[in-house]
């Protein structure tokens, strides 16, 4: 099954790779038989479903998140394993959507007004006058 990330990006099934295996936490004997944790991973670096400015914007932006170019993501927080897996996938497209999603708008410079700059050093002399208050007066 393809995952769908965007209208514009579609990752196919074979560039996906799972492994299983079994989670930790509550679940009694049912736990120790089961491989419920899902690890999905998708090989940003060499996926033939992106555009090379859409791999550089990956690669730039999840590069804390990569493993040797491929993304991982596990999911554990269910019992069974097929909602692992749709937990997964989920997690996958939002952060792939996330990451290939473009950035703020640069901010405009602007002049602070003049009020701001009277409050700004109307509340240093404040505090200037509660330090001077706690010196011990000078022997002159």
């Amino acid at each position: 099954m393809d995952l769908l990330v965007s209208p514009e990006l579609t990752i196919p099934a074979a560039e996906l790779q799972w492994r299983f295996s079994r989670s930790s936490g509550p679940g009694g004997q049912h736990v120790n038989t089961t491989d419920s944790r899902v690890a999905l991973s998708w090989d940003v670096a060499g996926s033939a479903a992106l555009s090379e400015d859409e791999r550089g914007r990956l690669l730039r932006r999840l590069k804390g998140r990569l493993v040797a170019g491929a993304l991982v993501v596990t999911a554990s927080e269910q019992r069974s394993q097929l909602r692992n897996r749709e937990i997964a996938l989920a997690k996958l497209a939002a952060m792939v959507a996330d990451a290939l999603a473009p950035g703020p708008a640069a901010r405009r410079r602007t002049k602070p007004t003049r009020g701001s700059n009277f409050r700004r050093l109307d509340a240093k002399k404040l505090r200037s006058a509660t330090k001077q208050q706690r010196q011990k007066p000078s022997r002159d």
